[in-house]
C-alpha cells in the first residue's frame, strides 16, 4: 500500500473569521490544500448559508465555498466570546479576517494584542481598497471596485455603457490574493521565525490583473478604449459568424493570423496593402470581419473549430454555463465533482483548479453544520 503524502498546508491551523465570499474564498483555498481552518460564525451564522438556492434550507453556494471547514459558534459581542477567540488565536498559525480596516482592532484585537498572543500568528486580511489611504474606511462591495478600479471602464463594446463582469471578479481575486499572500507569509515565517499582516485589496488586486491594457495608459497616457470582444491591440481576434452559430478566435501574432487566413483560404489578404500590418487591421477591422465572415458563413461552426485547431489556431464557441461544466475537457480535469453531506444528499460544486501531482487538493470533509465543531475545537483548548 502506497503511503499517502501530508497535504502542503497539513498541521497549519487557521483560524476563519471572515463571512459571505471573498475571505470564505482565501479559507476556502488554504483548507484545500490541507490547513485546518475553524470558521467562526456568530449565533445567526455566515449571511450566505441563507443565499442563493436553499434545498430544505441547505444552501449550494455555502457548501461551495465552506467545504474542509469547521464550524465554531462565538458571540464576539460578548466577553466569553471574545476570550475563547483569544485562546483560538494563541494556538493558531493564521488568522483571516475580511473586517473594515480597525474592526478587528475595536473587538480588542489589534496588533499588539494579537501580538502579544501570538508573535508567529500570520494575518490575513481581505479589503475592499486596503489598510492605508484615503479610501481605507470606505464600505466596499465587488461592484464598486470593479467601477472604481478601471476594469469596467474598459470592459464592454466600444459604443456602449461600462460593464461589470458576470461574476464578483474582484472579490474573488482578493481572496485569491489573500490565500497566495498568506502562504508566503509561512513561508517567511519559516525563514525569520516571526509572522507578519498580509492585506489584500479587492481594488488593488483587480488592478493587477489589467496587464497590457495598464501598460499602454502608462506608456501613452491614452485611455485604452472599450474593444467588446474585440483585441483592443490586435485584428482580427473575436467572434466570427459561421453558417450555424459563432466561432472565437484568437490569431494572437502574425503567424497564428496566416494560419486563420489560411485555412479560409484568404492567405493573400496578408499581402493586401489594406490590411499587411496589424496597425491597418484595427484601422480596418470592420472590412477585414466582413471578408472573414463571407468565407466562414457557408460552413457550420464545428468544422471550423476542428479545422482551425488542427491548423494551431485557438478557437472555440461560446457555450452555455451548462456546457461548460458537462465539457469533456472539464470532466477530464475534474472540474466539477460531488461531496456528501451527511442529512442533504450529495451536492455538486466546483473542483479544484491547481492540479499538484504529488499533494493533491482533496475534500476532506463537506462544508459543516453551523457550530457542529464547537465542542470539539473548544474542548480541545480546555485540555492543552
Amino acid at each position: 500500500m502506497t503511503d499517502v503524502l501530508r497535504q502542503p498546508l497539513d498541521g497549519v491551523r487557521v483560524v476563519d473569521l471572515t463571512r459571505v465570499l471573498a475571505g470564505p474564498f482565501a479559507s476556502m483555498l488554504l483548507a484545500d490544500m490541507g490547513a485546518e481552518v475553524i470558521k467562526i460564525e456568530p449565533p445567526g451564522g455566515d449571511p450566505v448559508r441563507q443565499q442563493g438556492t436553499l434545498i430544505d434550507g441547505f444552501s449550494a453556494y455555502f457548501a461551495s465555498f465552506n467545504r474542509n471547514k469547521k464550524s465554531v459558534v462565538l458571540d464576539l459581542r460578548s466577553e466569553e466570546g471574545k476570550e475563547r477567540l483569544g485562546q483560538l488565536i494563541a494556538s493558531a498559525d493564521v488568522l483571516v479576517e475580511n473586517f473594515r480596516p480597525g474592526v478587528l482592532a475595536k473587538m480588542g484585537f489589534g496588533p499588539e494584542r494579537l501580538d502579544a498572543l501570538n508573535p508567529r500568528l500570520v494575518v490575513g486580511s481581505v479589503t475592499g481598497y486596503g489598510a492605508d489611504g484615503p479610501y481605507a474606511d470606505r464600505p466596499a462591495f465587488d461592484f464598486i471596485t470593479q467601477a472604481m478600479s478601471g476594469f469596467m471602464a474598459v470592459t464592454g463594446e466600444a459604443d456602449g455603457d461600462p460593464m461589470r463582469t458576470g461574476l464578483p471578479i474582484t472579490d474573488l481575486v482578493g481572496g485569491l490574493y489573500c490565500a497566495f499572500g498568506i502562504v508566503n507569509a509561512l513561508r517567511a515565517r519559516d525563514l525569520n521565525g516571526t509572522g507578519q499582516h498580509v492585506d489584500a485589496a479587492m481594488m488593488s488586486g483587480i488592478m493587477s490583473f489589467m496587464a497590457y491594457l495598464a501598460s499602454e495608459q502608462l506608456a501613452t497616457g491614452q485611455h485604452p478604449p472599450r474593444s467588446g470582444n474585440d483585441h483592443p491591440l490586435v485584428a482580427p481576434y473575436g467572434l466570427f459568424a459561421a453558417r450555424d452559430g459563432q466561432v472565437a478566435v484568437a490569431p494572437s501574432n502574425d503567424a497564428v493570423l496566416r494560419k486563420f487566413l489560411t485555412v479560409l483560404g484568404l492567405g493573400h489578404v496578408m499581402e493586401d496593402a489594406r490590411f499587411d500590418t496589424n496597425a491597418k487591421r484595427i484601422a480596418r477591422r470592420a472590412e477585414l470581419r466582413q471578408l472573414i465572415e463571407t468565407q466562414m458563413c457557408a460552413t457550420p461552426q464545428a468544422e471550423w473549430i476542428d479545422r482551425l485547431n488542427a491548423a494551431g489556431v485557438p478557437s472555440g464557441r461560446v457555450q452555455t454555463l451548462e456546457e461548460a461544466l458537462d465539457d469533456p475537457q472539464a470532466r477530464a480535469q475534474e472540474m466539477v465533482i460531488e461531496v456528501e453531506h451527511p442529512g442533504h444528499g450529495p451536492v455538486r460544486m466546483l473542483g479544484y483548479p491547481v492540479k499538484l501531482s504529488a499533494t493533491p487538493c482533496r475534500t476532506r470533509r463537506p462544508a459543516p453544520e453551523l457550530g457542529g465543531d464547537t465542542e470539539e475545537v473548544l474542548g480541545g483548548l480546555d485540555k492543552a
